[in-house]
């Protein structure tokens, strides 16, 4: 038998030491020392699983992130600062610094005329850690041109900006142009990791960005598989699987109900489901009831985030059959602050896991990069624990073990029903060698222990 790739000495997570044949992206047969030639990679004896999927992450923005001041974790003003002019020092004359996960524990929400203060000298462009708001200062603002303003540029009493632009990336991609970020380097971090398939959950994705992404993958600067969920306008494409209709939309500006309805049978006309994104749980309630109103939810509808849930609404959920994708990696990430801003009575519900599974409800894991870190394996230890990066402990109760937890990394991308993807005939070719075993990985998951990434029978990433 002539293959793609021969997997030698592999452990399955289930059975011993075999090898496994690959031919036309697929499992063509497993077995012990397999008649096959082709290429072949020495499992050496570790583990081999199916490969990783990170299922809500927006690409663009994590790979631009990758170049941007990273301001995750300060909590001054004074820190904040000294972070700016420190990445500042190595731009070019006039080039504009891009900074994220501005926490506005340091200075509230600064206007443009504190971030002149802040950096005088140089265009500033700062994203708010949760993605929703960015911050100019007067450079910056300038090369915006003048008005009139759309509605997501904030205008002080004599309608001049101030500075603050609410859910305006689209009009700032427009206005300040755009430069494609170096997705090659963010692809070559996800194989690192062991992630051969990824779910970009932007909203407002259509025709230019599956353009785009489709030369991405064609090229293989972008070496996972790819879904993508868009608008209604998402053209379907022979390079990444087109996914749900995402549903955006805010507490303090919900649009009518019958609006959402719509959206909602215009997915199905599409054969599409929907994902909503659902922070709070006035979020998750509204979407329940436009799915109502619709007509009902269908499988591979799906709950983005679920930050929020009441021990009353999981009943609800699991009426509806929706599934959930959290992010277990929030626990480190972002715990600390909401141990601090939270009420104490509220924490039990944040960023459920233990009691969403004992519920029979159908989980998946995002990283919602470059909101929170893409790292899967720093995300099973923060389910483990509940830790946070100080070491506190968030809702202890919603623990889950590693070999509970790794099961949502390996859902397949439709998430119609709650199984996960596994090493058989015929089964995708796409798989990460992990060393050690499945139990040396259950009590201490950790990225340097994954040796090895292939996707559809090619190696992405190997130090084996």
């Amino acid at each position: 038998m002539i293959c793609d790739l021969i997997i030698r000495n592999a452990v399955m997570p289930v059975g011993g030491i075999c090898d496994v044949a690959v031919a036309n992206g697929r499992i063509a047969n497993i077995g012990s020392k397999l008649d096959a030639k082709g290429p072949e990679l020495d499992a050496a004896g570790n583990l081999l699983l199916p490969g990783l999927i990170d299922h809500h992450i927006h690409l663009l923005a994590t790979a631009a992130r990758l170049e941007s001041a990273d301001l995750s974790g300060l909590v001054s003003e004074d820190e904040v600062i000294r972070r700016l002019r420190e990445a500042e020092q190595v731009l070019a004359a006039g080039a504009m610094l891009r900074a994220t996960g501005y926490d506005e524990r340091a200075f509230d929400l600064p206007d443009s005329r504190d971030l002149d203060r802040w950096l005088p000298d140089r265009p500033l462009r700062m994203q708010d850690r949760t993605g929703a708001l960015w911050l100019l200062n007067g450079l910056a603002m300038e090369r915006l041109g003048t008005g009139p303003w759309p509605d997501c540029v904030e205008v002080d009493e004599r309608g001049e900006p101030t500075g603050r632009i609410w859910r305006g990336d689209a009009w700032l991609r427009e206005r300040l142009g755009a430069e494609l970020p170096p997705v090659a380097k963010l692809g070559s971090e996800l194989a690192r990791l062991g992630i051969t398939g990824v779910t970009d959950t932007g909203a407002a994705n259509g025709p230019s960005e599956a353009a785009l992404f489709n030369e991405l993958l064609a090229s293989g600067e972008l070496p996972q598989k790819l879904q993508l969920m868009g608008d209604e306008t998402l053209p379907v494409s022979d390079h990444f699987r087109r996914g749900p209709l995402k549903l955006l939309y805010d507490e303090r500006d919900l649009p009518p109900l019958e609006e959402v309805a719509r959206r909602i049978d215009i997915a199905r006309e599409q054969g599409r489901a929907v994902a909503a994104h659902c922070i709070t749980e006035s979020e998750l309630v509204y979407f329940i009831a436009a799915l109502d109103l619709a007509g009902g939810a269908r499988p591979g509808d799906r709950i983005e985030h679920g930050s929020e849930i009441s021990g009353a609404m999981i009943p609800e959920i699991v009426a509806h059959g929706l599934a959930i994708v959290t992010h277990p990696a929030f626990v480190h990430d972002r715990g600390d602050r909401y141990l601090d801003t939270v009420a104490r009575e509220e924490l039990g519900g944040l960023y459920r896991l233990a009691s969403l599974e004992t519920a029979g409800l159908c989980l998946a894991a995002g990283s919602d990069a470059p909101y929170g870190s893409f790292d899967p394996w720093l995300a099973l230890e923060a389910a483990k624990y509940r830790k946070t990066a100080q070491g506190r402990v968030l809702g202890v109760s919603e623990a889950m073990a590693v070999e509970r937890t790794l099961p949502l990394y390996l859902r397949p991308f439709g998430l119609s029903d709650c199984t996960s993807r596994t090493i058989e005939p015929g089964a995708e070719a796409d798989f990460c060698v992990i060393e050690g075993s499945l139990q040396d990985l259950a009590d201490c998951p950790d990225a340097g222990r994954v040796a090895a990434t292939i996707v559809d029978g090619k190696v992405i990433y190997t130090r084996l």
